[in-house]
């Protein structure tokens, strides 16, 4: 079930030196390119980088959080064409949660690294260097890297009475949706 789904994935930022199977990056290929996207437009381009160089150089990207990049056996690259989408962070964004979904469901842990608006240090932002290192043309974004692979690490579940039902609102904005009335 789909909430099961959600209730289970968790950021996992530590991997087993274990590749990924061809048949189960092809669902998380194939689950990428049938994300929603406004219009029908879909302005995102993936790049599945393998080689243990190229995720290595993307995990400097920028000085905290994207290590764990260098240690997972697949990083997507999540690119977006802004020219072709006015929405094109949302549409990206939609497309990265079906790539960590999608790797969930079929036994794999993932982390997403945002590169988008990060630096890499004071002269250039993350998103730069990794789309220099990946060979991306000028035009094209790179909102964040996703790293995949098996989990080395657990994490439970959230707690559900952590959840901040205090931001549902009934109607309008200010008026609480009483939860424990549905």
């Amino acid at each position: 079930m789909f909430l099961e789904l959600i209730v289970k994935r968790r950021s996992i930022r530590s991997y087993k030196n274990q590749p990924v199977e061809k048949e189960k990056l092809a669902i998380i290929i194939e689950a990428a390119l049938r994300a929603p996207s406004s219009m029908g437009k879909a302005p995102w381009e993936f790049i599945v980088v393998t080689d243990p160089e190229i995720r290595k150089n993307l995990s400097k990207s920028k000085p905290h959080g994207a290590s764990f990049i260098g240690e997972a056996p697949v990083v997507i690259a999540v690119c977006v064409r802004p020219d072709v989408s006015d929405v094109w962070i949302e549409d990206a964004a939609l497309a990265a949660l079906c790539i960590q979904l999608a790797a969930e469901d079929i036994g794999l842990a993932s982390c997403w690294a945002q590169m988008r608006e990060r630096k890499h240090n004071d002269s250039k932002i993350a998103e730069d260097f990794a789309a220099e290192i990946l060979g991306v043309p000028h035009g094209i974004k790179v909102p964040f890297l996703i790293g995949i692979g098996y989990r080395n690490e657990e994490k439970t579940p959230h707690d559900k009475s952590g959840l901040k039902y205090n931001k549902i609102h009934n109607n309008k904005f200010g008026t609480l949706l009483d939860i424990s009335a549905l």
